[in-house]
């Protein structure tokens, strides 16, 4: 699979990208609604949330490995297939624990999806076409969160809120398998150009070490847990505040327009400010818009806050995969994208919890305060983040690393 050429494969992509991340996004405010009308409190709603994410956690290294040193393509229906089985059995299931369990197999099957997906753009983009192709790649991610939480809302109401969600999550799984069309041919057996196939494996460590790679991590991992808290905490703001489940829903999709709005001038942006100072902007922003969350303001000022809000956190996916991409060692590219879903799964374990802790302790709108203070941690970062010649740094180091593989892989892999 040369670089660049015809991009068929990234529309397609896109599409099935689409379907499994609505899947997904009109399955999380499910799982909530369902989690609240079981009898869960706002504490069993954040463990629930964190463990979509701790199923995933230990797998997405070695999946990470394994794309490395072969194809990309086969862990995709492999992701919508366990999206699809997670969002149906947590709907059918009748106990919170269990619906924890099957939260947690629909992460995983996210997480396959993801690895493979993400795996596959790095490997078909040229550098200089990385910027553009992962924004175009997450702007299925933004139509699935566009589409899904609408789809959600329509569902979920009345006086069966278990019923209702229920159904919700059950028509959630029938939608992921609509991502099985676009799938075909996705990626050219006879050209896989996998390059840590053709040598020694990077040690993790030397991974970690790259500069740049921890900062891209950490700034998705902010830009995540801020998506992930916002679409499993909005609904319970909406409980309290005594907004219907389908303009949460709205508001919710209006978050995600405005990530696809973002994605389509990304390309301009860049050129203006630069990926680390577009990065610390936004984070900024960020941060003081999911603080103004926290506060009562009316439904038409909470959605033009979320608008703007989903503005910025949007740029934040894309622009830390090139940066882990550039600045990991060549022949551990999907190590790399690995880590950062790795990163990005801790702070989904311990984001949903902490928000659950401190919504006990100090409210339903703490959460969206931990947000910000967050975002504002990764602003300083991508600040200090390396810019586009991170690239040739990156390059030049892939030999040094390799050449101390061996003796650091006892004590640094895994």
């Amino acid at each position: 699979m040369a670089p660049g050429g015809n991009r068929g494969w990234l529309l397609r992509l896109v599409i099935a990208f689409g379907f499994a991340q609505g899947a997904v996004s009109m399955a999380r405010p499910a799982v909530s609604y369902r989690a609240l009308a079981l009898g869960a409190d706002e504490r069993a709603v954040g463990v629930i949330a964190g463990v979509y994410a701790l199923l995933p956690l230990f797998a997405a290294v070695p999946l990470g490995r394994r794309t490395d040193h072969g194809r990309c393509a086969p862990l995709l229906p492999v992701g919508v297939v366990l999206i699809s089985g997670g969002c149906v059995l947590s709907g059918l299931v009748g106990s919170l624990w269990a619906m924890a369990l099957w939260s947690g197999v629909m992460g995983l099957g996210h997480l396959c999806f993801v690895i493979g997906a993400q795996s596959l753009v790095a490997r078909r983009s040229a550098p200089h076409e990385q910027d553009r192709n992962f924004g175009h790649f997450t702007i299925g991610a933004s139509l699935g969160q566009l589409i899904g939480p609408v789809a959600a809302g329509a569902l979920i109401g009345g006086p069966d809120m278990a019923g209702s969600s229920a159904l919700a999550l059950v028509v959630a799984g029938a939608g992921a398998t609509v991502a099985f069309t676009s799938l075909w041919r996705i990626e050219d057996r006879r050209a896989v150009n996998s390059p840590a196939a053709q040598g020694d494996r990077v040690p993790v460590g030397g991974i970690l070490r790259a500069r740049g790679v921890p900062g891209g991590m950490l700034i998705s991992l902010s830009v995540l847990s801020a998506t992930d808290i916002l679409t499993a905490y909005l609904p319970v703001v909406g409980e309290h505040r005594s907004i219907a489940p389908s303009v949460i829903g709205v508001l919710l999709s209006l978050r995600a327009a405005a990530s696809i709005a973002c994605r389509l001038v990304l390309t301009v942006l860049l050129r203006l400010l630069g990926r680390p100072a577009l990065l610390t902007v936004t984070c900024l922003l960020a941060a003081v818009l999911c603080a103004g969350t926290a506060l009562p303001v009316p439904v038409w000022a909470l959605g033009l806050m979320l608008a703007v809000l989903g503005f910025c956190l949007g740029l934040g996916q894309p622009l830390s995969m090139t940066t882990v991409v550039q600045a990991a060692p060549e022949g551990a590219r999907s190590t790399a994208l690995a880590l950062r879903l790795t990163g990005n799964r801790l702070g989904q374990v311990a984001a949903p919890a902490a928000a659950g802790l401190v919504a006990g302790l100090a409210g339903v709108a703490a959460p969206f305060v931990m947000l910000g203070v967050l975002l504002v941690l990764s602003s300083g970062v991508a600040l200090r983040s390396p810019g586009d010649e991170r690239r040739s740094e990156g390059a030049g180091r892939v030999s040094r690393v390799r050449r101390k593989g061996s003796a650091l892989r006892r004590t640094s892999d895994i």
